[in-house]
């Protein structure tokens, strides 16, 4: 979409024409007028001064006192929706960074200034890991009670859950340990009993009006006060870490209002999960706590190193898992991730995950609330049904990704989309009407997850675990031998399959609608129990057919042979794989969940095979597709170019285009320009030495010049729409009796990125990917010719996909 925003406004009106979150909360971009870092380098041989005034430059000729000798506020700054450039970013740093060095050479003070200076980083990222830590564990603290108030409350204390509520009861037995006086079902308090059809209805009913209830105050918060909480966040927060500029995405109240909804979403029992809107919760940290350090607000590329850990510290917090935080920034969500980067995110999601369990928010001491240990060693055989569960994931994941996507088509180009409130509340009634029957969808899924993990010992009580008692000698291990399964388990079973279809068409729909949603654990929720009922099935053969030739030989009678909570979690790393398309990071994550050293290489084998065989499928993982689906100028650095054309193919304008819009050196009047910026959509104007010549002198941002001709006609005394318009470094002598010239090119891009026409484009897209451009001119013997954008690209790219090039809305 191009630029319309700034066409005839005036500066004062980007002032006040915004609130205070579109002022300070911007991905990336933050509109602080106060600022005098956002000025392009100045031309330092003239004179500091604002007002306008003529000195004697060389051979006599009259040289202009530029306007920018004196920084314009708002000069520097984006507009919303445009992408950062982060040349300027960067070169702008390093010109900060060589002011402070030279300085602290010359005073102790300068010099305590640049160790601050210096250190602020770590500090920045000690203050995101706190936060981030903090909110992470008020959150799991209180979905776990919301989740448990709607089967019932605590008699000592409404705000106990349930677990907490048994813990201090001193007539709770070791055979119901989830029953104890001290908690009461809905339907003991309403009909004072707990047994029979009607208080099963009762219970039903309370559960399926708290669910509504929740589900619709979550909507209602992000629909009201920011719009921005929904959905997961990390489509949104690959694109802002490229350079885009989403205002608000990462403000006060998108943080406030979506710490808030995620507990009610997660609570109403919906297919969800809460580890994807904590990446998105750590960001408006990084984000908020940027505006306390200089550097960091008043510099894009900076911020996005500082948001790039964040997301570290969002992964970290979701799985207790530091290490994989750290990698999955760096392999799944950031665009520019240097070293420094890589260390400060390993620090702070450190501080994130060490202030958690400060808090210890599941009260066993654990990050997560399906943290597991297995005992028994995986045989080279078993890799065979390890593989299988890669191919299903891989199969699942393309299959959610394209059905999740042309369900979200549909909601925004049919009337589904203008009712989202309604959406949500009949979403939520479907699953607790369907959910409520079955206790393993009735349950939290995080609770779901800890139990298809878990590894049956003798004192487990679950379902899952009632095999049928077979009188062995219990070996010195912890591990029981395997058992013929019992009554409970085949019913178990049979639930498990019917939550698996549930859980895999409900997570389709879900996902996407306005309220805060993760896919991590839904997705690790289907991988799950498909890999608890291939364990299952494994051991059952193994302790029936244990002389066949595949088992003779490592799974005697009596023996511990197969552990079905691996497979469960082997399942769930392949699922997630699928979505997602992580590798690395995934491994990582789930050996720090487990613990376990010797299960990498099953977790790395199912999540390879998942990758291989959803790629084969299609392309893109979920976040990607996503990505796309909204519009949003995101080069994505593992999709090659492969195609022959070039420079001159995709530049504007095209043969049947009107011709470029340029501005000139020196020929041109402020009115002239103006009605220039107002004519056109365009985000900025090469300049050129003529209109016949052609020849390239630099590009100046559509902003910059907007803002500096209002700020112009306030500060400069005469300046009128008949003063003319200079971007030479010297003035010539202007006619008597003439208004006073404007100078301003302070302001221009003197070393803009030139292409010739014959580039071929493989070579265009990977400068604009590694240097992050927005823009390229393109000229023929010095001449200009025309330009291309990002968005220019990402069509391009489409087209030769055969997919909508309009579909790229914004640049």
């Amino acid at each position: 979409m191009d630029n319309t925003g700034y066409c005839g406004e005036s500066f004062n009106s980007l002032q006040s024409g915004t609130s205070d979150e579109d002022m300070v909360e911007i991905a990336g971009a933050t509109l602080d007028f106060s600022s005098t870092d956002d000025v392009p380098p100045l031309d330092r041989d003239y004179g500091s001064g604002g007002s306008y005034g003529v000195s004697n430059g060389p051979n006599g000729i009259p040289k202009l006192m530029d306007l920018l000798d004196e920084p314009v506020p708002g000069v520097g700054t984006y507009e919303d929706f445009n992408t950062i450039d982060w040349v300027r970013e960067k070169s702008k740093d390093r010109d900060r960074h060589r002011e402070i060095a030279t300085k602290s050479k010359e005073s102790t003070l300068a010099l305590m200034k640049s160790i601050s200076d210096a250190f602020s980083g770590w500090l920045l990222m000690l203050l995101v890991g706190l936060m981030a830590g903090a909110l992470a564990g008020g959150i799991d603290i209180s979905a776990h009670w919301m989740t448990d108030l709607k089967e019932g409350v605590c008699l000592n204390g409404f705000w106990f859950n349930h677990e907490h509520c048994c813990w201090n009861s001193n007539e709770t037995t070791f055979q119901e340990r989830d029953k104890c006086p001290n908690w009461k079902s809905w339907a003991e308090l309403i009909v004072g009993t707990n047994d029979g059809p009607f208080a099963y209805i009762m219970n039903y009913l309370m559960y399926v009006c708290w669910a509504l209830l929740f589900s619709f105050l979550a909507v209602s918060l992000v629909r009201a006060f920011a719009p921005y909480a929904c959905g997961s966040g990390i489509p949104e927060i690959k694109t802002i870490l490229s350079g885009f500029i989403i205002r608000g995405y990462l403000g006060k109240w998108t943080l406030m209002i979506k710490t808030i909804t995620l507990v009610l979403a997660v609570s109403s029992g919906l297919s969800l999960g809460k580890e994807g809107p904590l990446v998105h919760v750590a960001c408006c940290c990084g984000n908020i706590l940027c505006h306390l350090f200089t550097k960091y607000r008043r510099n894009e590329a900076k911020r996005r190193e500082v948001l790039s850990a964040a997301a570290a510290v969002g992964v970290s917090v979701a799985f207790g898992a530091p290490i994989g935080g750290v990698l999955f920034s760096l392999e799944e969500v950031s665009y520019y991730f240097p070293l420094k980067t890589l260390w400060r995110s390993f620090f702070a999601a450190l501080v994130a995950a060490f202030t958690l369990r400060s808090i210890n928010p599941f009260g066993n001491s654990r990050l997560v609330l399906f943290y597991v240990e297995f005992h028994s060693p995986w045989h080279l055989l078993e890799l065979i049904p390890f593989i299988l569960l890669g191919i299903f994931g891989g199969i699942w994941g393309a299959f959610f990704i394209r059905a999740n996507i042309a369900w979200c088509r549909r909601r925004k180009t049919t009337r589904l989309g203008h009712y989202p409130v309604l959406e949500v509340l009949v979403v939520t009634a479907v699953t607790a009407l369907l959910a409520f029957p079955n206790s393993y969808t009735r349950m939290s899924t995080s609770e779901l997850i800890s139990e298809l993990f878990n590894d049956c010992g003798l004192l487990d009580s679950s379902q899952l675990c009632n095999y049928a008692n077979v009188s062995v000698t219990k070996s010195s291990s912890d591990a029981l031998p395997d058992r013929p399964a019992g009554h409970d388990v085949y019913t178990a079973m049979w639930q498990l399959s019917l939550a698996l279809i549930f859980k895999m068409l409900i997570t389709v729909v879900t996902f996407g609608m306005k309220v805060p949603s993760g896919l991590f654990i839904p997705s690790m929720a289907v991988g799950a129990i498909a890999g608890r009922l291939l364990g299952v099935g494994m051991e059952q053969l193994a302790y029936y057919h244990h002389d066949w030739a595949i088992f003779r030989g490592w799974c005697s009678p009596g023996a511990d042979c197969i552990t079905p909570g691996l497979y469960a979690m082997v399942g769930a790393a392949a699922c997630l794989g699928g979505v997602t398309r992580m590798t690395v990071s995934l491994v990582v994550i789930m050996f720090e969940l487990t613990g376990g050293l010797e299960y990498i290489v099953p977790l790395m084998a199912a999540t390879m095979t998942s990758k291989w065989v959803a790629d084969a499928l299609g392309r893109e993982g979920i976040y990607e597709a996503h990505i796309r689906l909204n519009g949003y100028p995101f080069l994505e650095s593992k999709e090659e170019f492969s195609h022959k054309t070039l420079a001159m193919d995709v530049m504007r304008p095209r043969r049947s285009d009107p011709p470029l819009s340029v501005i000139t050196q020196d020929g041109m009047s402020v009115e002239e320009v103006e009605s220039l910026i107002a004519e056109t959509s365009y985000s900025g104007f090469p300049v050129v030495v003529s209109h016949e010549s052609q020849r390239l002198v630099g590009f100046v941002q559509r902003r910059d010049l907007v803002i500096s001709i209002e700020n112009a006609r306030q500060r400069q005394e005469g300046v009128v729409s008949a003063s003319r318009i200079f971007f030479t470094e010297y003035t010539p002598p202007q006619p008597p009796n003439s208004p006073p010239p404007l100078k301003l090119r302070g302001i221009m891009d003197l070393s803009p990125f030139t292409v010739t026409d014959h580039t071929a484009m493989d070579i265009v897209v990977d400068i604009f990917r590694k240097l992050g451009l927005r823009q390229c001119l393109v000229t023929h013997n010095g001449r200009l010719l025309g330009i291309i954008t990002k968005k220019d690209i990402l069509k391009h790219m489409a087209q030769m996909a055969n997919r909508d090039p309009d579909s790229i809305l914004f640049n």
